[in-house]
């Protein structure tokens, strides 16, 4: 039994919390007897063992690491400053990787089992955990962790380096300063949450503005309020959807609504709430372009099952939008690569022009 091993057996068996600082601290306390050899490192281990996600957890303490990708117990991928790069950790094998997900799942009310095979959950640190397990996955269970990284803080930052031009800047202050509805529209990872803590900078700290989250990502400055979607509990209550929150955001006295993604029917509600006097409000998108950015909220909407017609939908959406901000990510650079004027009739590039 190595050192690590000898730790966490001794904390086992003790009455500690399964917190890491408590954890730490037993560990720090009871190394000298149980494993004199041990150094920082190995606390460090056991401690993850125990409050964490095992060996993966030194992973996400490396600041250049945006997502850990566990395809199996010896495939741990990593994406570090826009690259993909295979991990030299492993777990000792499956069963290892599902109680690792199981222990952070615990504090949050959430489960992961056969019978519910999959889940999504926001990590203390803002990052998000998405597992599956079998049956749904078919060779094993499968992690993926994106880490919450503020790497930009605002759109002078931004200009440092090299996202976006000076004048794309100005455009983006004004839009934001000038009370314009924005969409930002990009791919996975694009860098769209970031571009929007960025421009929430711009808000006018004396402005009450209320965020509405699937996961709570958002930092925003000054006079805000935090809502956040939950799915069902382990006994399949408990649900709260965006479409919910969208309407007691509504009714919270917000000047401006920001949406972290728009990826069902709130899509219609957060249209509607853009078309009622909470000029200035934000939200995201998935789509490979502004002109598809526009069809994919349409068709989201359409879910909603409001009966009205697409033709309508769209009026409503061109109405309500007044920019589309495009970002993409090239060689793991992450860049504002458009800004589009959306008009009743067309959608017009302003920048670049």
């Amino acid at each position: 039994m190595g050192v690590t091993d000898r730790i966490i057996r001794q904390l086992l068996e003790s009455d500690v919390p399964l917190e890491r600082g408590a954890l730490t601290a037993a560990a720090s306390a009871i190394a000298p007897d149980v494993a004199p050899l041990a150094g920082p490192d190995a606390i460090v281990d056991a401690v993850d063992a125990l409050a964490g996600l095992g060996p993966v957890e030194r992973l996400l303490r490396d600041p250049d690491v945006t997502d850990v990708l566990v395809n199996g117990p010896s495939e741990i991928w990593i994406e570090r400053r826009g690259v993909l790069e295979r991990s030299d950790c492993s777990f000792a094998d499956d069963r290892a990787i599902i109680a690792a997900v199981e222990r952070v799942l615990a504090p949050l009310g959430l489960r992961i089992d056969r019978a519910s095979p999959a889940v999504d959950a926001r990590l203390p640190d803002g990052s998000r955990l998405h597992a599956v397990i079998p049956p749904a996955s078919v060779d094993g269970p499968i992690i993926a962790v994106r880490r919450f990284s503020a790497t930009v803080s605002d759109l002078d930052e931004l200009i440092a380096g090299g996202g976006i031009s000076a004048d794309g800047a100005a455009q983006l202050r004004s839009a934001v300063t000038d009370r314009r509805n924005l969409l930002v529209a990009g791919g996975t990872g694009a860098g769209k949450t970031t571009l929007l803590n960025v421009l929430s900078k711009e808000i006018d700290q004396s402005e009450r503005t209320v965020t509405v989250e699937d996961a709570a990502e958002l930092r925003l400055d000054g006079h805000v309020v935090r809502l956040e979607a939950r799915p069902p509990n382990a006994e399949g209550v408990g649900e709260i959807t965006l479409r919910t929150l969208l309407r007691h955001a509504l009714r919270l006295r917000p000047d401006r609504i920001v949406v972290g993604e728009v990826r069902g029917p709130e899509a219609l509600d957060m249209v509607q709430a853009m078309s009622t006097g909470h000029d200035g409000s934000m939200s995201t998108i998935h789509a490979n372009g502004p002109e598809e950015a526009l069809w994919r909220l349409e068709s989201l909407a359409a879910t909603a099952g409001s009966g009205a017609s697409i033709e309508t939908l769209r009026r409503q959406i061109r109405s309500a939008i007044d920019r589309v901000v495009f970002v993409s990510r090239r060689s793991g650079e992450r860049t504002v690569a458009s800004i589009s004027e959306v008009r009743a009739d067309a959608i017009n590039e302003i920048y670049p022009c």
